[in-house]
């Protein structure tokens, strides 16, 4: 039977034998909420309740008045709801309705939603501009025509916020809001809605044995919903609310104080980014596709990479919490570090379920991602960071379809949970079958826009002259100090440029070695004096001057040499981290090391490792192994660890010995520092420009060494040397650490790196008068008159044996300089070479050699006619 709004009303007058009133002067907030004081002091009354039902057309009459009244009064609404459906029993001798139950405490519950909901604005003045309330009572009158049957209240009960009463609701919220000089009224009136179904389903609880036989879900269910609340509250709370309150590093100050809005730039399908248009607002750009209605964009799953150091994860905790601020319970935020998931399970729900189990609201299997009253955003931290076995594409792929699908599944079931992912843009590559559905964006380096506002939140914790003065050197063009582009560079980067910030406040960072330097040189004095700073003074205060020594039980060029040896581990391992097993193993190799660290676990138990590196540049995970905060730090300390190794093999022996490092031992370090793979070209940047101002670098007698070396590998002295050989240690240690590297592919790289190092010396070299006609190198052999030689060829093809276009991607761009006078490359696969400014002299070639996007050629010396007209050069 269905019964009409103002119907419910007047029988419920009638029952407490109460008459409309036609004073129109009476405040029904102050009646509203005087009733509520008298019953939370004296209990039940029908005398206290007349005036309400004379003088009100509804429950919700009371938000014709000062909302500050209502907000701050802090009196609980739920018990006049219930003491108004025990009374009407009790006045009229017969058990209220299904529909008299909806009607009184939907309106209650609503009322202690925007109690709750405006309460946590505390900036907003909710009455300032508030004139009229014509607007919301014709909204209230609205109400009367709204009929209640079976069906509309049991589905109300159910789901409010899909109910033609949340509707209805809505509206007259929208129009008291109205005059409040507010944006978000549609998202504070939707947030209203979602959070009445807590109030319910606590009015259900409360009112015992009123609506015992009225209500088809049970006490205990309802218990259950009210646990399931309570633990989404503890969630946010302890997971959420903490993240932008943690320190940055061990500073004085959190994340939150320190961060400003990133931007970001498009990108399309193919991976293509556009730097065509201006960059966007990442925080805007996340909050219009969360928010947007239409069905195309709320399939859409959020794929946010950027490079190391661009604020990937501080985003996640920010947003998280913006979300738990602003939207709750319109979008209850989930943050997941993805590097935490132990296992992948078949489907992406049951993995969310296997981070999250713990807490109360995700223990039902997959009933709390189908409960109507619950919508999660998914914040997925480093999709690049999976604990998914390397090389494994296809679990990474299966991984990203699972979110694909299930977002599509979101939409079409109308449950509409969102998922937001963050990685670097390398995760994506080698995955052929991207979701269609994935709407990709970069993180773009930060602009002087923003530096100038991380400066001023800076300045807030740092008030002095010296904050101005190394803002204006970094971020104003028309500072009279030049700052060089490389540190502007860094700057552009929100870890390194709180790096930079943070040595100049402790005096550790000399601007004026910046002056000439060359943007290498500039990089290699950021992280030589940021290395300086972090072992030495970060932790450092009054009571604790020595804080990383009583951390780790290490002093300063201990930690160093560990935090290297631990940079050379993850280079080799491939990926962006290492076991603390293969760490561990690599410094058993080093006496001095291996003593250390002993004595360490000895003072601080098997975590002492682990505690030495995580204090600084690298972080543990729960599986064992560590990865440095930024890539950069990382090459530079595994350059910085070849060099140590280049210097030893020049140190003059004692005794007779012509070296303090004998042939074979420097054989063995060569395999085990250079036979993992290709040296990148960032470490060999670094590496020369770290020896060049060494005073133990010794060009000519390194160069001598390495070319030694390089001739006996060339001849295949070790790898046909009986087991157990270089190449078969070298490849058992990295299979030891799950590595998988033949003996064949360690021989190759270790030969190619080597060659590597002497094309740069020999670069080097030929711009020093008194060097260049000592230092010249040629890969191929020294051309003698009338012959070709046939080396490098032979060089090129045994490179290609384990990949196509092995020796042109790892060599190819050290190549200009080379001298190829003589080298036969007939056949020679050297497309995308760079090859300017060789020396040609009577280099052999056939129609076989590829020369297709070699770089250079134009620019090259002494390049034969024929070839010119060959390549139409001439």
């Amino acid at each position: 039977m269905k019964r009409r709004w103002s119907q419910i009303w007047e029988r419920l007058r009638q029952s407490f034998s109460v008459e409309e009133s036609l004073n129109t002067t009476i405040d029904t907030s102050k009646t509203f909420l005087d009733a509520a004081k008298t019953l939370q002091e004296n209990g039940e009354s029908l005398e206290l309740l007349k005036p309400l039902l004379q003088h009100s057309s509804s429950l919700l009459d009371v938000l014709c008045s000062p909302l500050a009244q209502v907000i701050g009064a802090g009196l609980p609404f739920v018990p006049m709801g219930i003491a108004l459906l025990k009374l009407y029993r009790q006045s009229s001798q017969e058990q209220p309705t299904l529909a008299d139950c909806v009607f009184i405490v939907s309106q209650i519950a609503y009322l202690e939603s925007v109690k709750e909901i405006l309460s946590y604005d505390i900036n907003v003045n909710w009455d300032a501009h508030f004139q009229s309330d014509a607007a919301v009572r014709q909204q209230l009158q609205k109400l009367n025509d709204i009929e209640l049957d079976y069906k509309s209240a049991s589905e109300t009960i159910n789901c409010f916020h899909q109910s033609k009463l949340a509707q209805a609701f809505n509206q007259v919220l929208l129009a008291r809001l109205a005059s409040v000089n507010t944006s978000d009224a549609e998202i504070l009136t939707e947030r209203v809605a979602w959070n009445t179904h807590r109030y319910l389903v606590k009015a259900w609880i409360e009112s015992g044995d009123v609506t015992k036989n009225v209500i088809q879900p049970s006490f205990g269910e309802w218990q259950k919903t009210q646990q399931k609340f309570q633990s989404i509250d503890e969630y946010l709370k302890s997971q959420i609310a903490t993240k932008p309150e943690e320190q940055v590093f061990n500073e004085g100050f959190a994340f939150k104080d320190i961060y400003v809005p990133l931007k970001a730039r498009n990108v399309d399908k193919n991976g293509k980014l556009d730097t065509k248009t201006e960059p966007f607002d990442l925080e805007n750009w996340a909050r219009k596709i969360l928010l947007a209605t239409s069905p195309n964009t709320q399939r859409q799953v959020m794929f946010i990479q950027g490079g190391p150091g661009r604020g990937k994860s501080v985003f996640c905790r920010m947003f998280a919490d913006w979300v738990r601020q602003s939207l709750y319970p319109l979008w209850t935020p989930i943050l997941i570090r993805l590097r935490d998931i132990d296992d992948f399970q078949p489907s992406l729900e049951e993995t969310l379920r296997s981070r999250i189990k713990f807490h109360n609201f995700a223990q039902s299997e997959n009933e709390w991602l189908t409960d109507r009253n619950t919508r999660f955003l998914f914040i997925l931290d480093g999709f690049d960071e999976l604990r998914i076995e390397r090389g494994n594409n296809q679990s990474v792929e299966r991984f990203l379809r699972q979110v694909g699908i299930f977002q599509d599944v979101c939409q079409d079931n109308k449950a509409g949970h969102r998922v937001i992912i963050t990685g670097r843009q390398m995760a994506l590559h080698g995955i052929d079958r991207l979701p269609s559905n994935l709407e990709r964006v970069e993180i773009a380096e930060m602009d002087v826009e923003l530096q100038q506002q991380w400066f001023d939140k800076w300045y807030r914790k740092f008030t002095t002259n010296k904050t101005l003065e190394f803002m204006d050197f970094l971020v104003k063009p028309e500072t009279k100090k030049s700052c060089p582009q490389q540190i502007k560079e860094l700057a552009k980067e929100p870890l390194l440029l709180y790096m930079l910030t943070a040595m100049h406040r402790d005096n550790i960072l000399d601007i004026n070695k910046f002056e000439q330097a060359t943007e290498t040189e500039a990089k290699i004095l950021v992280y030589e004096q940021a290395l300086e700073w972090v072992l030495t003074k970060q932790r450092a205060d009054s009571r604790h001057p020595d804080l990383n020594y009583e951390l780790t039980r290490q002093h300063p060029e201990a930690l160093r040499r560990i935090l290297a040896e631990a940079a050379v581990c993850v280079v080799q391992s491939g990926g962006e981290s290492a076991s603390m097993q293969m760490v561990k193993a690599r410094l058993q190799q080093d006496d001095e090391a291996k003593e250390l660290i002993a004595k360490a676990e000895k003072e601080l138990g098997e975590e002492a490792l682990k505690t030495a590196l995580g204090a600084f540049y690298l972080k543990s995970n729960d599986h064992g192994g560590v990865e440095f905060f930024h890539k950069s730090i990382r090459e530079f300390l595994c350059a910085e660890r070849i060099k140590q190794s280049l210097e030893e093999w020049t140190e003059l022996g004692r005794r007779g010995r012509t070296f303090n490092v004998d042939e074979q031992t420097m054989d063995w370090e060569i395999y085990d520092l250079l036979g993992y793979g290709g040296l990148t070209l960032e470490i060999v940047e670094y590496l020369i420009g770290l020896l060049i101002p060494s005073d133990e670098f010794r060009p000519l007698e390194l160069f001598k060494r390495l070319e030694n070396f390089y001739w006996r590998w060339c001849k295949g002295e070790f790898i046909d040397a009986p087991p157990e050989n270089f190449p078969q240690e070298k490849m058992r240690l990295l299979q030891d650490q799950g590595i998988k590297q033949g003996q064949r592919q360690v021989d190759i790289y270790a030969g190619l790196n080597v060659m590597i190092l002497l094309l740069e010396l020999h670069r080097y070299a030929q711009g020093l008068d008194d060097l260049k006609e000592e230092i010249i190198f040629y890969p191929s052999g020294k051309p003698e008159e009338n012959t070709s030689t046939a080396q490098l060829l032979r060089i090129i093809n045994y490179g290609e044996a384990i990949q196509l276009g092995n020796f042109t991607n790892l060599v190819g761009q050290f190549l200009s300089g080379a001298d190829l006078s003589g080298a036969n490359l007939s056949g020679a696969d050297l497309s995308r070479a760079d090859l300017s400014h060789e020396i040609f002299g009577d280099m052999r070639w056939d129609e076989n050699t590829t020369w297709e996007n070699a770089r250079g050629l134009d620019t090259a010396i002494n390049v034969p006619e024929a070839l010119k007209q060959q390549l139409g050069l001439s």
